[in-house]
């Protein structure tokens, strides 16, 4: 819903899912789902119930003026029209900024104001309810959450987003089926319609392909021209100038971020936890113990140590849980990668090569769906400030599984056998084959999902209904909606999406490029290409075959960026590695000019990586200026509203009244 106005059509944006029944009219008074319903009108919803083949679906709508009241309760900050963010109150709304398309409150905002609301049907009675349902009663008691108690009964299946028809068409037009503009996507509607986490993501893959333009054209001049013996002095000038585009394109990747969150009226302090599916009950180390907080002001020194103590503690247990996970990944994985890497080598026969690769990537799935339930296991020890904290300390641990697996048999073909061919061969098969086989997977798969659901459900209804030989369809769109998957993570859905999995498909494709550039050039122009198919067919994921996700109010990648770093480190190593192998082909290793010009080039580029934030601001001019203004102003706002209540006399000072002189200074009386 946009935060419509009243005379606006009314767009129900979430569905409460409850099982469909034949229900008595003389009980309709105390059917657990009709009181849910009236609880729903009571707290300011707009209700429409629509029934399905085998299930019933509550669509729910809030009016504005239900959302701004919401807001206000929730002391919701918003950015006013002098770029300070302030709490929310409805009598003041003309003060707030509105988003691009018009409307008072973001699909966040909305969404946490939906939340709440839903949550808000309490039993406000001082005794027990009793419900009914199928001829089961169930009591609800004071104080309790009716949506909650319905969720444990097992009445209420699911509450989920909707997707709103006319911008999902409009998107679909303009975005996911407009394949004229390659690289240029509508990020604002994006924003607007599925939050600012997605956004993000899209955005950033825009750019990520618009700047891969470049090496893919050096990568393809280098594999199709033979330049013979000066391929020793391309090959080098090839490597320095990737490292240079990769360090330029991601230190003006936070600026065009910065840019984004100007525009978008983001807060980088606000609390980033809306939109996840996490409850507060469920992981009790986000925030300082409560004894801490209680106990402030009654002895500074003792409070000043406390906090130290937690601080402190929180930090080593998170280099505890570190520590575990790389030893591990060394342990346990890498002996397992590259046992691997060594038989496939040695093994002659193509058929026994393909049944260990199966045997792999079985075995390997367990492997990362044991580490990722580990480092759950973790984090639920460690103090971080919030959920996105969370979520990025899950990212930092996964990936480590992750990169073990993509690269630790590319080493091992790139720096023990020396083999460029074989290495060649392994990067075409684990990128062109991998990125096919990633994408048809990940947009196959929940179609087929769905296609059985579907199945399944019209099969039922028939079952039930034996003299029926028509044809059953789905007649409601809401209904439709139910049977597509979610957009969930490959790993830990409490605190992921499927933005996890885009992210990492994202970063083993970086690595994979960069880490062997000087041997496979070509790999560049593969992954540009990729990526233009990857924006399009993520467009279509997300408005066609997959449910509306649930929004993230997070301005940034994350912890996504501080791994696209360590990777251009690594990047910087291992073509050094490759351009010593390519000039020492005998492998004397001798510190002749070229190895020792080699060396010496690592490390300039190692400097230059570091020092290249210093000459590239993370912030526009624009942003700067912008935010000094809103600054300028909202501190003469408050000087003046300072001096008015200095104005004031008696009421502000108790009867201290300043009075004028002649000189314009002012006298007690």
């Amino acid at each position: 819903m946009n935060g419509v106005e009243e005379e606006d059509p009314i767009v129900y944006e979430i569905a409460v899912v409850v099982p469909r029944r034949n229900l008595k009219l003389e009980n309709e008074g105390y059917d657990c789902v009709e009181v849910l319903v009236n609880e729903f009108r009571n707290v300011g919803f707009v209700v429409e119930r629509v029934f399905g083949l085998h299930d019933e679906f509550i669509k729910l709508a809030a009016p504005l003026e239900t959302l701004g009241r919401v807001a206000a309760g929730l002391n919701m900050k918003k950015t006013t029209h002098i770029g300070v963010d302030l709490q929310f109150e409805w009598e003041e709304i003309e003060a707030f900024v509105r988003q691009s398309d018009g409307s008072l409150f973001s699909w966040c905002e909305r969404f946490q104001c939906y939340r709440h609301l839903i949550h808000e049907t309490v039993n406000k009675k001082n005794s027990d309810i009793t419900l009914k349902f199928d001829g089961k009663e169930i009591q609800w008691e004071p104080g309790e959450s009716l949506l909650q108690r319905l969720e444990l009964e097992g009445i209420v299946k699911q509450v989920f987003p909707l997707h709103d028809e006319t911008k999902r068409k409009k998107l679909l037009r303009s975005w996911a089926l407009n394949w004229w503009d390659v690289t240029t996507q509508p990020i604002d509607e994006i924003n607007v319609y599925f939050g600012t986490k997605i956004a993000v993501y899209f955005a950033f893959l825009g750019m990520y392909t618009r700047w891969m333009i470049f090496p893919a054209a050096f990568g393809l001049i280098l594999q199709l021209v033979d330049f013979g013996s000066l391929k020793l002095l391309v090959f080098p000038a090839f490597f320095i100038s990737i490292v240079l585009w990769a360090v330029l394109f991601f230190q003006f990747w936070k600026r065009k971020n910065s840019a984004l969150s100007a525009r978008w009226h983001l807060n980088f302090s606000a609390g980033t936890s809306h939109g996840y599916k996490l409850s507060g009950s469920e992981w009790n180390c986000l925030q300082p113990p409560m004894e801490l907080v209680k106990d402030s002001g009654i002895d500074k020194t003792k409070e000043k140590e406390d906090f130290q103590r937690y601080e402190w503690f929180g930090y080593l247990r998170r280099c505890r849980n570190d520590a575990i996970v790389i030893l591990s990944i060394i342990c346990l994985q890498l002996p397992f990668e590259l046992a691997y890497a060594h038989l496939y080598e040695v093994i002659k026969s193509d058929i026994m090569k393909f049944g260990l690769t199966a045997v792999y990537l079985l075995v390997i799935q367990y492997f990362t769906k044991i580490g990722g339930k580990l480092s759950i296991r973790l984090i639920k020890h460690e103090n971080n400030e919030s959920t996105e904290y969370q979520a990025d300390s899950l990212v930092y641990k996964v990936f480590g599984l992750y990169f073990m697996q993509s690269y630790i048999g590319v080493f091992y073909h790139a720096l023990l056998h020396r083999n460029l061919m074989t290495l060649r061969q392994v990067l075409i098969q684990r990128m062109i084959l991998y990125e096919v086989f990633e994408n048809l997977l990940e947009n196959s798969l929940p179609y087929l999902k769905y296609s059985y659901k579907k199945f399944r459900a019209v099969r039922n209804k028939k079952k039930r209904e034996k003299g029926s030989t028509g044809k059953i369809q789905f007649a409601t769109r809401v209904e439709k909606e139910y049977m597509k998957p979610t957009y969930s993570a490959s790993i830990c859905e409490e605190l992921e999406d499927g933005l996890f999995d885009d992210f990492l498909e994202l970063a083993l494709q970086f690595g994979m490029i960069m880490m062997f550039a000087c041997a496979f050039p070509l790999a560049f122009a593969f992954s540009a290409l990729s990526n233009i198919a990857e924006m399009r067919t993520d467009a279509l994921k997300l408005l066609v075959i997959l449910r509306r996700p649930v929004p993230r109010a997070a301005a940034t990648i994350g912890a996504w960026l501080n791994i696209f770093q360590f990777l251009i480190l690594m990047s910087i190593c291992t073509n050094s590695a490759l351009l010593v192998w390519l000039y020492d082909q005998e492998g004397k290793w001798k510190i002749e000019p070229g190895l020792a010009a080699i060396l010496v080039m690592e490390h300039v580029l190692l400097l230059i990586k570091f020092g290249f934030s210093r000459f590239v601001p993370e912030e526009p001019a624009w942003v700067r200026a912008k935010r000094m203004k809103n600054a300028t102003q909202a501190q003469a706002m408050c000087s003046k509203q300072l001096l008015r209540s200095i104005s004031g006399g008696d009421k502000a000072f108790g009867g201290y009244t300043p009075r004028k002189t002649s000189y314009g200074t002012n006298k007690t009386d």
